[in-house]
């Protein structure tokens, strides 16, 4: 049996070498127990009562409590003839089944103190009264666990049903009363669409039985009710025009296939007792279809031996074996043609169907304006302003009354993956992992074939420590920090635009001046575009903000919550859910923190006051720790202000860089210095360990060579490796900073020439007082990830806009042109080592790639990688709508985009390599860890420890030969080719890792 992490649980008053919690509403209850088949129950014991008394575990502290096994290593069901199951039995079956597979504890009823159980204790029955504490409170705990997996269970198999009931509620309602209820915005346009949407789908469905040419959607648009197909078409389609509308429009080809995809994943991704059902049904009616036709009537005979097998397992209890056949009988996934074409038709519904309507001012006696509140529409595509059409693309326009709004009740609307109120299924596969019934893929491949071949091929052995990490990243529990949350939602609701949250409202549109003059109406019409932007970008913050604060104010109450994680192609793990996440802004990260709190202790203590200074920033994470820890002592007065009277005090935490994060810290070191004992004051604040300039670490780590050979280049490979903290020093390097400095020399030094002789004089002289660290650090981080000049000059255009200095656009441009280039010849000056190790692997993949092949590799924790671009082919369907052009992955492969993406790659593959092995290595100290591709969490109690796991996992990562190894996988892979020899590298020592305090900081 697979190993299981036990659960932390700790009383408040208790110390323990395991820091063990109790929960306070259990602590004065006692059972009377009926014995029960499971291990749990103790027979001797299961009518005695006793105090749960905290002084009992002081002497003897309690078990550690192991979560319940998981189903997916069981995946057993109930013996149970299954019948016809509607929507309403379907939750009652998955649970009966949950039940059959995680157990019920017995009942039990909790009755009071007694006075002869105290006296029992005292005449020695202390060994038996812990012995019963310890089995109580384990089953405390799994009765737990099991009403949150219940509740986890309808939240990922009832979404859809409880939101059409609902509907369907209000409109009986409706009717009922003559009245339309109050509701929010966004659910009273969805009461209005939803019956006459439901209706039209039914006629549909109705239609597509009677008709003997059939449509190509067909047999998908009866796979569910109307009524849930209905809401599934208005969520995801309100849900695109939330966040990714351009004017209010959404393209037709996505959001087709999206809505598809949907109706796939609800009516396709159905639980295994509800399969078999479907299964034997289909047999059944399967039967009554007699033909003559040889071949078909061995497919009856096939389909009806089949039958009598599954109802003879099923009734043999061999329910395994049930599963394993009607898996097989499964059909395949859709085709892209599929989803589109019945999403296509959803669509047309919906725009027959779904109206909008202004208010009336009834005085006036004009009628009511009634008109579509969406419309399929055509668009022109051109590559600039006054060129011919290049060509047309279907978009569905909404009516401006649907966004008027529609960014304040994004909270209404049906978020997808949510958080889990229990643990993630342990990793075992491909889709074998994650959410409990949630279609759960371990990579996301984004329809890449060879990808996805590569991952189900490989045997599961070599993928144990990458489904330990990301299990390792699932387990660990969250909650909402309420006291940030409550100061976000007084913020958001006083209009926003304070601690980096959007203004709420937007900019006026500049109106059309009167004068006839050409140039001023060019620059009126430049005006109102760019207020456009500003107002459409607005909007779409305006509803990401909306959207986040949802799923924090659902989760608010819960004790905690988990993150199940998969990977991208490259092998970095991320969340499964899009919006509240550690992986997104300072908002969410502010809002977040670990639901186990754990004493700061002394070590503790310092690393939150580091913690704190370094998410204030603005030049304080570049001291020393001393200095950092120095910063907060000359700060408390306003550290304890901003935690006292964060919204209507001296708000010194809003200088922050990352202001709501530098409150969270604010409000627990306040706790802590307030405190008679600082050091055992509970903390669940994550505290940070980043690194500097990762990309550059591991490229640092890569060049270095044995000790005993020696390189001309080896000074180059130790400065660069100094420039990245690989090396011990007094204070941290900052690459950025340095880099910053040489530009801004380079720069004064062409401020000096002759305009005349030298173009960039004059765009010099613009630049001279606009060179600082913010300008350039996007560049630097990105470099090493293979950023092109276009890239880096949009980077820094975008950091010469915020300052606001240069208001005149086409300086603007020509200003982040230059900067761009001194950038990057700075970046090749001090990093030349690492350029040739990028220019190294982009040659081999340049070979490989010549060859129509894709670049492949595998990482060290063997994760197989395959880069996936190919070149695309185009493939027109005909849909109701109109005729749509899908992208394809073709059989040829883009040779440039192969060669220059492989280096960025691949050092993600390694930063992904070494995030995993140090969670792994964190989970086996005990320690909570989280991980932000190059910036690992723990307690601040654990800092130190995790400090030196993740040096360690880092030189045990690059003691591995790993160039040697990519090129001798090359070489087997594709014997024919010639490949480059290794670059040259050099000397330095990786045991100087271990010793450098600023390496993550």
């Amino acid at each position: 049996m697979a190993s299981t992490t036990p659960f932390s649980i700790q009383h408040p008053t208790w110390t323990t070498s395991k820091a063990l919690k109790f929960h306070e509403p259990y602590k004065n209850l006692h059972f009377l127990s009926n014995p029960s088949s499971h291990s749990l129950s103790n027979p001797s014991l299961s009518s005695s009562s006793f105090p749960l008394n905290p002084k009992l575990s002081i002497l003897n502290p309690p078990l550690l409590f192991h979560p319940l096994h998981d189903s997916s290593h069981d995946r057993l069901l109930e013996d149970f003839e299954i019948p016809t199951i509607n929507n309403h039995q379907k939750l009652e079956t998955l649970i009966k089944f949950d039940q059959i597979v995680h157990g019920e504890s017995s009942k039990r009823v909790f009755i009071r103190d007694s006075p002869w159980i105290s006296a029992l204790y005292w005449k020695g029955t202390r060994k038996i009264a812990n012995k019963k504490v310890k089995l109580e409170l384990k089953d405390i705990e799994k009765r737990k666990y099991n009403l949150l997996r219940r509740r986890q269970i309808r939240e990922e198999t009832e979404a859809w049903e409880r939101m059409a009931e609902e509907y369907t509620g209000l409109v009986k309602e409706m009717c009922e009363r003559k009245l339309a209820p109050n509701l929010p915005y966004v659910k009273s346009l969805f009461l209005g669409w939803f019956e006459p949407l439901k209706e039209a789908i039914e006629r549909e469905q109705k239609l597509e039985k009677s008709k003997k040419q059939k449509s190509a959607f067909s047999p998908n648009i009866e796979l569910l009710p109307a009524d849930k197909m209905a809401v599934i078409v208005m969520h995801k389609m309100m849900g695109l025009v939330m966040v990714g509308h351009e004017d209010g429009c959404v393209r037709v080809v996505q959001a087709a296939v999206q809505i598809g995809i949907a109706i796939e994943q609800e009516g396709c991704g159905d639980h295994v007792e509800v399969r078999i059902h479907n299964f034997l049904e289909k047999t059944k009616n399967h039967q009554r279809k007699k033909t003559m036709h040889d071949v078909q009537e061995s497919m009856d005979k096939e389909k009806e031996m089949l039958r009598k097998r599954v109802n003879s397992l099923i009734r043999r209890k061999r329910l395994m074996e049930v599963q394993n056949l009607v898996i097989q009988d499964e059909t395949k996934p859709w085709s892209r043609d599929k989803q589109a074409k019945l999403g296509s038709r959803l669509i047309e519904l919906l725009t027959e169907t779904a109206y909008v309507q202004p208010p009336v001012d009834q005085s006036e006696g004009i009628p009511p304006d009634v008109r579509p509140a969406f419309r399929h529409i055509f668009k022109s595509l051109t590559k600039n302003p006054g060129q011919k059409t290049v060509k047309k693309y279907g978009v569905i326009e909404c009516d401006p009354l649907i966004l008027t709004g529609l960014d304040g009740t994004a909270k209404h609307m049906l978020i997808p993956y949510f958080p889990m109120l229990v643990p993630p299924k342990k990793w075992r596969g491909y889709d074998k992992g994650g959410h409990l019934f949630l279609p759960s893929y371990i990579m996301r491949t984004h329809g890449s074939r060879q990808q996805q071949d590569a991952v189900r091929s490989v045997p599961g052995k070599q993928m144990q420590k990458v489904f330990e990490a990301l299990d390792t990243l699932g387990n660990t529990k969250w909650r909402v920090n309420r006291k940030v949350l409550d100061v976000v939602e007084r913020i958001w609701a006083s209009g926003g635009n304070n601690a980096g949250l959007v203004n709420r409202g937007d900019i006026p549109i500049p109106e059309k001046p009167s004068s006839d003059d050409l140039t001023e109406i060019q620059r009126w019409k430049w005006s109102v575009r760019k207020a456009k932007k500003i107002n459409q970008e607005r909007h779409s913050q305006r509803c990401d903000t909306e959207l986040k604060l949802s799923v924090a104010r659902k989760l608010k109450d819960e004790e905690g919550f988990y993150y199940p994680h998969n990977l991208d192609f490259r092998g970095r793990a991320y969340p499964m859910h899009p919006h509240l996440t550690h992986l997104s802004s300072d908002l969410c990260r502010g809002v977040l923190e670990f639901a186990e709190g754990r004493p700061l202790g002394k070590s503790g203590l310092c690393w939150l006051k580091i913690h704190l200074a370094n998410l204030y920033s603005g030049g304080v994470e570049k001291l020393s720790h001393d200095g950092r820890l120095a910063f907060v002592e000359n700060h408390l007065s306003e550290i304890f202000d901003s935690a006292e009277n964060p919204v209507n005090g001296k708000r010194w935490w809003l200088t922050a860089e990352d202001p709501f994060q530098c409150l969270a810290a604010c409000i627990n070191l306040s706790e802590a210095l307030k405190s008679a004992s600082p050091h055992t004051v509970i903390s669940h604040l994550p505290i940070h360990q980043d690194g500097s300039c990762n990309g550059l670490q591991h490229y640092a780590a890569l060049g270095r060579h044995s000790v005993d050979h020696a390189f001309s280049s080896s000074d180059a490979f130790q400065k660069e490796a100094a420039a990245v903290n690989l090396v011990a020093a007094e204070k941290p390097s900052d690459v950025y900073s340095e880099i910053a400095a040489r530009v801004h020399e380079i720069i004064r030094r062409d401020s000096n020439k002759d305009p005349a002789t030298n173009p960039h004089a004059l765009l010099a002289k613009v630049l001279i007082d606009e060179v600082d660290r913010k300008l350039v650090k996007q560049t630097v981080m990105t470099s090493v990830y293979g950023v092109t000049y276009v890239g880096a000059r949009e980077q820094i255009k975008r950091r010469l806009e915020e300052k606001g200095h240069i208001t005149d656009d086409r300086l603007l441009f020509s200003a982040a042109c230059y900067a761009a280039k001194v950038t990057l010849t700075a970046l090749g000056e001090l990093f030349q080592a690492a350029r040739d190790i990028m220019g190294w692997l982009g040659d081999c993949a340049k070979v490989i790639a010549s060859e129509d092949q894709p670049v492949r590799w595998t990482t060290p924790l063997g994760l197989p990688v395959v880069q996936p671009y190919y070149k695309t082919q185009r493939h027109l369907i005909r849909t109701s709508l109109q005729v749509l052009a899908l992208q394809r992955e073709g059989s040829s492969v883009q040779v440039r985009k192969q060669r220059t993406a492989f280096p960025p790659n691949f050092v993600h593959s390694l930063d992904g390599s070494h995030m995993m092995m140090t969670a792994v290595a964190c989970r086996d100290a005990d320690l909570r860890f989280a991980g932000v591709h190059d910036s690992f969490w723990t307690h601040a109690r654990d800092a130190d420890l995790m400090n030196r796991i993740l040096r360690e996992k880092f030189v045990e990562l690059y003691n591995m030969p790993i160039l040697e190894n990519l090129l001798e996988d090359f070489q087997t892979s594709y014997p024919t080719l010639k490949f480059p020899s290794l670059p040259e590298r050099g000397n330095f020592d990786l045991q100087e890792v271990l010793r450098s305090p600023y390496f993550f900081n």
